[in-house]
């Protein structure tokens, strides 16, 4: 069990990405605090699969840009599980796609300004407690379109652009405290979100990428245990794609 004993926080566990990485946690050890925003069905089927293999887990309701209400769920976490280890940002903040010269200032604005708020208060809310233990993991879920940008994808490219900044300078600040900050940033994944996308646009990504398939929310899992085990405890600061290979550094 890599995460004995550990108690983990995964922002917007309702479905997809989180989903699964709130359920590999557990299976790995960690209790988990299972967030969602205003789907509680969601959350809360994502906590019954948990405790149906034996894990432990507690249901979180919070909109992780409102920092009241991200400090009383950090509250909440602390009182029912113990102090938080590790803190999964990957609350997803929607979108509109379109090209630039339509995009609508307030959209844009929306979009990067709720990114941020969302990692900028719950970091700052666990930042303390981990500095008082000298010990902690972070690990803020990205995009590929981060760093290779796609058409229409403007508010999203940006957005995310900022998170990876942001974790580059948080791991600078929270290294000294033994605090790790890194980034996964997954390719085009078959979730919720990416439904609505044409069979024949993933297709053609699948065919242009060295594994030829799409991601699946339990291989961006996969990448996130990584970083919140011992097996990468002296890598902080990274990026790693998670893309089948049609993204390389």
């Amino acid at each position: 069990m890599t995460l004995d004993g550990k108690v983990a926080l995964v922002t917007g566990s309702g479905r997809g990405i989180g989903a699964a990485t709130a359920k590999l946690l557990a299976q790995s050890g960690a209790a988990v605090a299972v967030n969602y925003a205003a789907n509680k069905e969601a959350g809360a089927k994502t906590l019954a699969d948990i405790e149906a293999q034996s894990g432990r887990g507690i249901l979180c309701q919070a909109d992780v840009t409102n920092l009241d209400q991200v400090k009383a769920m950090i509250a909440k976490i602390e009182q029912d599980l113990g102090p938080i280890d590790i803190l999964v940002n990957n609350a997803n903040m929607s979108f509109p796609v379109m090209p630039f010269a339509e995009f609508p200032w307030d959209g844009f604005e929306r979009k990067v300004l709720h990114e941020m708020k969302a990692a900028f208060f719950c970091c700052q809310a666990v930042a303390p407690g981990m500095i008082k233990r000298k010990q902690g993991c972070i690990v803020n879920i990205s995009s590929g379109l981060s760093r290779v940008p796609g058409p229409g994808f403007i508010a999203h490219t940006s957005a995310k652009s900022a998170l990876d900044g942001f974790s580059k300078a948080l791991a600078l600040e929270l290294g000294p405290h033994g605090i790790r900050v890194n980034v996964v940033a997954p390719g085009l994944t078959n979730t919720d979100a990416t439904a609505d996308r044409p069979e024949a646009m993933k297709s053609a990504i699948a065919e242009h990428t060295p594994l030829r398939r799409v991601g699946e929310p339990d291989d961006v899992a996969g990448a996130v245990l990584f970083f919140c085990a011992d097996w990468s405890r002296f890598v902080t600061g990274a990026y790693l794609p998670v893309s089948g290979g049609i993204q390389m550094m």
